[in-house]
């Protein structure tokens, strides 16, 4: 390959580009991002960051004297992949052409109908949402949080250590039942109600109040509840409409193989818009988690470099970790299928729980239980390879 074009600069495309380098790919390197800035870490976004205790130059994911001999195009967004030419279209009219590709475009965060043009509204994904959101956070107010999921906690969590009156409504009967399941969802959310946040569940939202300005948030039982800043975290999307008529499969993301092939020689996919087969579980799934972003390139330019030669291995059990309230949440494998949770050790804010099917551990949740936790990860992750 002469030429690989890597659409996506955060931290996946910024993985997948090191590790072209670092499995000898010596050619031309292009590095395509929609947004201006230089690779940044998302996950500091919505604790440190929005808390004002890390600055802006503490998210780079660079180091200073790091050079990938590549070409940085920021600031334009891919608008098509035209896989007969092998060339990708941006929207300011330019053209790349590659040999291979590899997409890592991510996805956005979704938003609230009816919110387009009101202030006082956010969504948290990028930078300069989380510039806008801190901001307004530091004047105080009352905050009503739209989504219970693990961004709307984080946020919910900063913006209660920051002073601001916190509601956070959440339209299931049980807050991250999706991840967690229902019994360990309904202890993880408890930190809301621990911490002085009011928890509103099975709460629909209606739509927003104000005329330039959100005064309210209104719920669907009639309730209004008053807000002079609203977080939107119902969830992302990942972004591949820019892939609509390229031939590259698209199911809920860029749908992979277990090394992150995709229907077309020469393009993988990875991060966020990335729907990789898992053989653990027999189906595809979308992983949305910095170590999923960090690790799985490796895979993906593998087979990238060796035109799809090479046997996929299984990729490691997801893994992902919050801090909500002072307390470190941490969770590895697939809580789905479980049919029983069991409690290793419980104690207030001190959580190890396993989660098993047919007596086999497939996941394992840890609230300030580091130690444990990293024990039972290596076992979860020996046992399902």
């Amino acid at each position: 390959m002469r030429t690989v074009a890597v659409v996506g600069a955060s931290l996946a495309g910024l993985s997948a580009a090191r590790s072209l380098r670092k499995q000898g790919y010596d050619g031309r390197l292009v590095v395509i991002g929609e947004e201006l800035h230089r690779p940044y870490d998302r996950p500091p976004l919505s604790k440190e960051f929005l808390a004002g205790i890390l600055g802006e130059a503490e998210l780079a994911l660079e180091s200073a004297d790091e050079d990938l001999a590549a070409e940085w195009l920021l600031g334009v967004r891919a608008t098509g992949l035209d896989h007969t030419e092998r060339a990708v279209r941006l929207a300011d009219g330019r053209e790349v052409r590659a040999d291979g590709v590899v997409i890592a475009t991510g996805a956005a965060a979704r938003t609230l109908p009816g919110s387009e043009g009101l202030a006082g509204v956010h969504t948290l994904r990028t930078l300069d949402d989380a510039r806008a959101l801190r901001g307004e956070l530091a004047e105080g107010g009352r905050l009503v949080v739209i989504g219970g999921g693990f961004i709307g906690a984080e946020v919910a969590s900063t913006a209660r250590a920051l002073g601001l009156d916190v509601t956070v409504v959440e339209a299931a009967p049980t807050p991250l039942a999706g991840p967690l399941g229902e019994a360990m969802g309904a202890v993880v959310s408890g930190l809301h109600t621990d911490h002085g946040v009011r928890l509103l569940c099975g709460a629909g939202v209606k739509g927003l109040s104000g005329e330039t300005r959100v005064d309210a948030v209104l719920l669907e039982d009639g309730r209004s509840i008053p807000a002079d800043i609203v977080v939107v975290g119902v969830g992302a999307r990942p972004c591949v409409e820019w892939l609509a008529g390229s031939g590259i499969a698209l199911d809920n993301g860029v749908k992979c193989g277990a090394d992150g092939r995709t229907s077309l020689a020469g393009v993988v996919a990875v991060g966020d818009c990335a729907n990789w087969y898992d053989p653990r579980t027999a189906a595809h799934r979308r992983v949305e988690h910095w170590t999923g972003a960090r690790e799985r390139p490796d895979a993906a330019v593998a087979t990238l470099l060796a035109g799809g030669a090479v046997e996929p291995g299984a990729p490691r059990p997801p893994y992902f970790w919050s801090d909500q309230y002072g307390v470190k949440i941490q969770f590895a494998g697939h809580a789905a299928g479980a049919d029983s949770v069991t409690t290793v050790s419980y104690t207030h804010r001190q959580v190890l729980a396993v989660y098993r099917r047919a007596g086999h551990p497939v996941a394992v949740l840890g609230m300030n239980q580091p130690r444990l936790f990293t024990r039972w990860r290596k076992q979860i992750a020996s046992t399902t390879s």
